[in-house]
């Protein structure tokens, strides 16, 4: 793992953005591996609200809970002044500028949607509840990427109320992150590597690929 340097963001923080450009600028590396999956890559800079295609590819619930997630996490956007994404658009225009390698590494959307759709009701209610409280609630200021302390806190408390959640969008996402970016590792020994991922993977990430 010498090659490799994985930044953890926050995906609507200014701050996140702006390590991510220097990061990029200063360090030159040649592949630049992003929390995204093919088809989020191809639509992060479309302005096209999710439709038909994304349907017939999740199904009703799933598409109805991407819709759902991604009116929240605009409303947290809004807030700092930020577009979901953006520290993730800033390094796509930044690769293809400096000619660096992209890699997309996180699991499809939809399979992660459909394993959602296992939350129990308990979970479903909670969560809907937890959201409209969260702004009142964060511990953290949301311009900037919260401490390592913080990330482990509320990854515990995610553990706790929504196992369900933490399970497949923390445990199994990461477990599919690191194992893209072994491969990646192993047939680009000699180049450097980045990977830009959310603050909440680098710990489970660093540990997997230790281990392997």
């Amino acid at each position: 793992m010498h090659n490799l340097t994985i930044i953890g963001t926050s995906h609507i923080s200014p701050e996140s953005i702006q390590e991510v450009k220097t990061f990029l600028l200063e360090k030159q590396p040649d592949i630049v591996c992003l929390e995204l999956d093919k088809g989020r890559i191809h639509a992060l800079n479309s302005h096209k609200k999710p439709g038909m295609s994304e349907l017939k590819r999740i199904g009703v619930k799933g598409f109805l809970f991407l819709l759902f997630g991604a009116w929240a996490e605009k409303q947290l956007g809004k807030m700092v002044g930020t577009k979901p994404g953006d520290e993730m658009r800033v390094a796509v225009a930044i690769a293809k500028e400096r000619n660096m390698k992209v890699a997309v590494i996180d699991r499809p959307i939809e399979i992660t949607l459909k394993r959602l759709m296992k939350l129990t009701w308990k979970e479903k209610l909670r969560f809907v509840k937890e959201l409209f409280t969260v702004r009142r609630k964060l511990p953290f200021d949301l311009k900037k990427v919260p401490a390592t302390q913080v990330i482990e806190t509320l990854l515990e408390e995610v553990k706790r109320k929504f196992p369900t959640a933490y399970r497949v969008l923390i445990t199994e996402r990461n477990e599919y992150m690191a194992a893209r970016l072994k491969i990646i590792l192993e047939k680009h020994p000699d180049e450097k590597i980045v990977a830009v991922v959310g603050a909440g993977h680098v710990k489970g990430i660093k540990k997997i690929l230790s281990n392997i």
